[in-house]
């Protein structure tokens, strides 16, 4: 008998029930438990990769780590660290990660406006009848020092089409939402499988530069903190009514976001 659990903290379990299927296996950057030869071979054939707190939040202890002309460089906050060789890298990035157990994926070159990294939040909910249904999409800009788009790390919440615009038409712009809803929502159907008493999740979709989706992460506690800076009140207002049908309120006072759009 399945537990019903409503929260999965570890981000490479939550990836290795989403990578069983197909559909989703194609938007999943390869993504491994980091070690010293994991990070070495991921390094010598993506030449950049993020590695992550296995069960980190908010954006923390997140490092972009990078090769190049021979010298190995990781980014933690607005720092970045350069180094001759890997075992020196590979010791001070064990410092970084302080005994915690992390993991290493793929590095996305995530898509700039205004010169800014940024990604995109779906948030996906049960619905009355109990199937699940995408209820917000939104655009997360990083910091201007800053890898991450993290609210909570300085980040700016866009609607996506604005952060859309410099890449693709209105009417693709459309068509590319859509197909990031249905993503969000195979995600959702995906982990229920084995986590049935999911209710919600939160999907964090990086777009490469073909526009091709890559899912960054999964959270299945989502702050709905993002939806709340958008000016159109809809999808906040979609969202909590939503999480009322199965008993959850949110704190709407959210203070670590900025507005992009007034």
């Amino acid at each position: 008998m399945m537990k019903q659990i409503s929260r999965v903290s570890n981000k490479l379990t939550k990836t290795r029930v989403l990578v069983r299927n197909q559909e989703l296996n194609k938007h999943i950057p390869l993504t491994r438990k980091m070690n010293k030869n994991t990070l070495y071979e991921m390094l010598q054939k993506y030449k950049m990769v993020y590695i992550k707190p296995c069960c980190g939040s908010l954006g923390q202890g997140v490092i972009r780590v990078e090769l190049a002309r021979a010298q190995y460089s990781y980014q933690s906050g607005t720092h970045v660290h350069k180094f001759s060789d890997y075992d020196t890298a590979y010791r001070a990035i064990l410092r970084e990660t302080q005994g915690k157990s992390y993991l290493v994926q793929k590095g996305i070159r995530l898509l700039v406006y205004d010169g800014r990294p940024f990604d995109i939040r779906v948030m996906v909910q049960r619905n009355s009848k109990g199937g699940w249904e995408a209820t917000g999409v939104a655009g997360r800009l990083a910091h201007p020092r800053k890898v991450v788009t993290n609210g909570s790390q300085g980040g700016t919440i866009y609607p996506i089409e604005e952060l859309l615009k410099g890449y693709t038409s209105a009417e693709n712009c459309k068509i590319l939402i859509r197909s990031l809803k249905q993503i969000g929502v195979k995600s959702a159907r995906q982990l229920s499988t084995v986590y049935p008493g999911l209710q919600e999740i939160g999907v964090d979709i990086a777009l490469d530069q073909r526009l091709k989706p890559w899912i960054l992460e999964v959270n299945t506690a989502p702050d709905p903190c993002p939806f709340t800076k958008l000016k159109d009140t809809r999808m906040i207002n979609r969202i909590v009514r939503y999480a009322k049908v199965y008993g959850r309120t949110y704190n709407l006072k959210c203070m670590k976001s900025k507005q992009g759009m007034v």
